[in-house]
């Protein structure tokens, strides 16, 4: 009776799942159903600009303010941190009603700041960022032939030393009639159902879906005489003829400028759900195939090694060591001498083995972070129709993994330590305030050149002190309580005893550290031609949303940064070099030193048109805690596969 109970609740839970998976959309990508003559209000993001990487409250510059003044859109940690400003504006539709030569306002006559002001950002090339229904605005440019995509339209252009602004904007709202399923849920206890109506089951006036927002951008010389008199939304006396071809509002000193609007709707068979696919088509799918094939290779070369290495070593010896005679055992002995001499000295602790410990912590800590994150964004969780829930999920992620960074930092210090507590809470509090510190560091310095340039990129001194509350509140309990575990946790015991007197490693042919430097050359090789993809989406404002790829890539990085620092491990123990444990972990990486190399190739081959030192510091600086991010994430990864090596190769080879 009990087990048809829990048969049916499971059946129960299945059906409901099942109905949410129908029934209803993930958070913040559900559909908005609009009547016709329903107000659709426009939204302004902040002013943004490949040239400087700055971004500037849309507001700065002098464009119309909607009737009920200027207010803040809700945003969440992610948006805040990424420099967007949301904001309302006095763009306003009514579904289905075409509308022409809407007038706006008219400016003041321009200030002499103000005119230099908009100068500067019409050379700077800064865009300005529309949102309808949470679609930005988008643009097609013709180009040899080809169609090419924009978000936003660019706040004027210079034609001959001659400065015009985009006055009038002609947009396109695409819309997709509302499909009512009139599906009902059946929900119920015994016999007893409640039949309750899905939407708006029965209600005849037809609705429409907002699946597309189309902008074109003209500059448009309107008469003087016929803007007097006219308020916020009246219709412009005369014909606007948009020619995006042709400009003829130029911007002058003591002069106003006239700001006027055209809207149309057009009916699309776009699903809804299909809205985003404009956004997120992104071209080269084939290079994403060809870089993950590339990893496969190197994979490949690299298990062979692996497979050798255990096929020669450990399996080898485990078969021969006890059928052979002592004659051929001492030939064995002379043959694997390198590895073998090393035999009292490859657990000897190593230096520095706090700092060790904490930098695998937050290594783990950071990887795990980005393999859920990552694996939660290619499952469709964080849609980019929900601004900054990727930032505020990485958060989310690093914060709750600070379990993680505890116990393994802590386990791993017991273990060095051959199982004595002491030390433990000391070592928990540097996991938890090293990487963050050095994250904070970073960040200060450049929120102050960010406060300098009054961008609205800098973090408000509000959100600094609530990230030094979350850091404090919850990261650092958190990272506390995976120490405290890690202290409870049974250390590793060590298969053989280390002697007393340290052995002398012989002198090399040589160094050791560089052969560990050019190790990263082969992680780098499975992750530069997706790093292309990624760079391009953080700094040329291009929409980067294959994370099925990118998942697949960061899984390949982890597997050969494993493969590479047990090969190398394994060669220096060969030349009786029992000093490992750094160098396994700067061997895998050190692939993070080619990254920044890459990112500064970027620099001055890609964004060539970068302007300013505090745009140029800012993008390095951003690129230095990415870099030490990657080093600590491929470092606990190569130092955790080689401890695994060696503690599985010397505890299953019988040693005399």
């Amino acid at each position: 009776m009990e087990s048809s109970r829990k048969i049916k609740i499971w059946v129960l839970f299945i059906c409901m799942i099942s109905q949410l998976g129908h029934g209803f959309y993930l958070p913040g990508s559900y559909p908005h159903k609009y009547g016709i003559g329903d107000f659709l209000n426009v939204k302004v993001n902040s002013l943004t600009s490949i040239e400087t990487e700055l971004p500037f409250s849309y507001y700065s510059l002098p464009f119309c303010h909607p009737k009920e003044g200027v207010k803040d859109s809700a945003e969440n940690l992610g948006e805040l941190l990424m420099g967007d400003r949301i904001e309302n504006s006095p763009y306003r539709f009514k579904m289905y009603n075409n509308e022409t030569e809407v007038f706006l306002c008219q400016t003041k006559p321009l200030s002499g700041e103000e005119f230099k002001l908009l100068k500067k950002r019409i050379d700077e090339m800064y865009q300005v960022n529309l949102i309808l229904d949470n679609l930005p605005a988008i643009r097609y440019t013709r180009k040899e032939g080809y169609f090419l995509r924009w978000t936003g339209y660019p706040v004027g252009i210079k034609v001959q030393d001659v400065y015009y602004v985009f006055n009038h904007l002609k947009f396109t709202v695409l819309v997709h009639k509302y499909e009512d399923t009139n599906v009902a849920r059946v929900m119920g206890t015994g016999d007893g159902a409640e039949v309750i109506p899905f939407g708006n089951a029965g209600s005849d006036a037809p609705g429409y879906m907002v699946v597309g927002f189309e902008v074109v951008p003209c500059s448009f010389q309107h008469n003087a005489d016929s803007l007097k008199n006219l308020n916020i939304y009246d219709k412009y006396p005369s014909p606007v003829k948009c020619d995006p071809s042709i400009v003829s509002m130029p911007i002058k000193e003591n002069e106003p400028v006239a700001f006027t609007y055209e809207v149309s709707f057009v009916e699309r068979d776009i699903k809804w759900p299909s809205r985003w696919d404009a956004y997120l088509k992104m071209e080269g799918a084939k290079v994403h195939w060809f870089s993950i094939l590339n990893s496969l290779m190197v994979i490949t070369f690299l298990a062979g090694i692996v497979f050798v290495i255990f096929l020669r070593t450990v399996k080898r010896d485990l078969t021969r060591y006890e059928e052979l005679d002592k004659e051929a055992q001492a030939q064995m002995n002379e043959e694997l001498s390198g590895w073998k001499l090393v035999v009292g000295d490859v657990f000897r602790a190593p230096s520095n083995p706090a700092l060790l410990c904490v930098m695998v912590g937050d290594g783990i800590q950071i990887l795990g972070m980005a393999v859920v994150t990552i694996l939660f964004a290619a499952l469709g969780f964080m849609s980019p129709a929900s601004r900054g829930t990727l930032i505020t999920g990485m958060l989310f992620f690093y914060m709750i993994l600070g379990i993680a960074a505890g116990y393994v930092a802590v386990r791993m210090w017991r273990t060095i330590f051959c199982g004595d507590h002491k030390g433990w809470v000391s070592v928990s509090w540097k996991v938890s305030c090293f990487f963050p510190g050095i994250a904070f560091l970073i960040l200060t310095v450049l929120n102050f050149l960010l406060w300098g340039s009054h961008s609205t990129g800098a973090i408000p001194f509000s959100l600094f002190v609530i990230l030094i509350l979350l850091w404090f509140c919850i990261s650092v309990p958190l990272t506390l309580v995976g120490g405290y575990f890690g202290a409870k946790a049974p250390h590793i015991e060590y298969p053989v005893r280390t002697n007393q007197i340290p052995r002398e490693i012989p002198p090399q042919k040589y160094p050791s550290w560089l052969l560990v430097l050019g190790a990263g050359t082969l992680p780098f090789g499975t992750l530069f031609i997706e790093l292309f993809f990624i760079m391009s989406s953080l700094w040329m404002g291009r929409v980067y949303y294959v994370f099925g790829f990118l998942f697949v890539v960061l899984i390949l990085l982890v597997v050969v940064c494993a493969e590479v620092s047990l090969v190398l491990t394994y060669m220096h123990l060969c030349v009786e070099d029992w000093k490992w444990w750094w160098k396994s972990f700067f061997a895998s990486g050190s692939v993070a030193i080619y990254i920044f190399l890459y990112s500064v190739n970027y620099l001055i081959f890609d964004l060539k048109s970068l302007s300013g030192p505090v745009s140029a510091t800012l993008y390095l600086g951003y690129s230095l805690f990415m870099v030490i991010a990657i080093m600590l994430a491929t470092g606990a990864v190569g130092f955790l596969s080689s401890f695994w090596f060696v503690h599985y190769l010397f505890s299953s080879v019988k040693l005399d």
